[in-house]
């Protein structure tokens, strides 16, 4: 992908780096992962909403930004960088207050695979276009099956990863990588799809425990200027 400078200019006409933006969207859980990662570290950023209802990422200026006309992405100076996942690890790499991942070598591959649990089980399966086409070709009544059936095999496999691992969180007392990419799921299917919870004890728990976290709590949808979604 092109780089895209991005300063702006002092008193005196010198260049000065530009703040952190971030394309988004106030409901889309990936979106909601990286707000939580730019909290927990401190950093400020201007939010650029990209409505992905009215299909605003599709838009010739956004391609431009990614090609592939997914949200979220992270413009910081001359870089771009587009994948939550990616977005994450950069920001671990260039900002390294608070860490997002542990020390601790076996907790580091956990956080990882609890992270790809939801990378590649879960989100890559429940985008918005995926439910489109099966309402367009299924039908419409079988998006919530199709949810419900795919965030089930997903939340089952990471009880069954984190049950002897978590604490306070799902990989310890801190807040770590798995945390970040975990929390928009728990918290935002309980809420849009009516999921039941019953069976992952674990993962109702961090739900409860998430929730009373500033950082994660300033990045929840209801907190975005583009929410509410009409």
């Amino acid at each position: 992908m092109s780089s895209i400078l991005l300063t702006t200019k002092g008193n005196n006409g010198e260049e000065l780096p530009k703040k952190l933006q971030l394309y988004s969207f106030s409901t889309s859980p990936p979106s909601f992962s990286v707000r939580i990662a730019l909290n927990f570290k401190g950093l400020d950023y201007e939010y650029k909403a990209v409505n992905l209802f009215k299909g605003e990422q599709h838009r010739p200026e956004f391609i431009k930004i990614n090609p592939i006309g997914f949200i979220p992405a992270l413009m910081d100076g001359d870089m771009v960088i587009a994948d939550s996942f990616a977005i994450i690890l950069y920001l671990e790499e260039k900002y390294p207050q608070h860490p997002l991942l542990p020390r601790d070598l076996a907790n580091k591959a956990i956080n990882y695979q609890a992270a790809n649990f939801v990378c590649s089980s879960i989100q890559p399966l429940i985008r918005l276009p995926i439910l489109k086409y099966i309402g367009e070709n299924v039908g419409h009544e079988e998006k919530v099956p199709w949810v419900h059936k795919h965030v089930g095999k997903g939340f089952a496999g990471l009880e069954k990863l984190l049950k002897y691992h978590a604490g306070k969180y799902a990989t310890g007392d801190e807040i770590f990588l798995a945390d970040v990419l975990l929390a928009p799921y728990i918290i935002g299917y309980l809420q849009r799809y009516n999921f039941d919870m019953s069976e992952y004890p674990l993962l109702s728990r961090l739900a409860e425990a998430y929730i009373q976290v500033p950082s994660i709590q300033d990045a929840m949808p209801e907190k975005q200027p583009d929410f509410p979604i009409n």
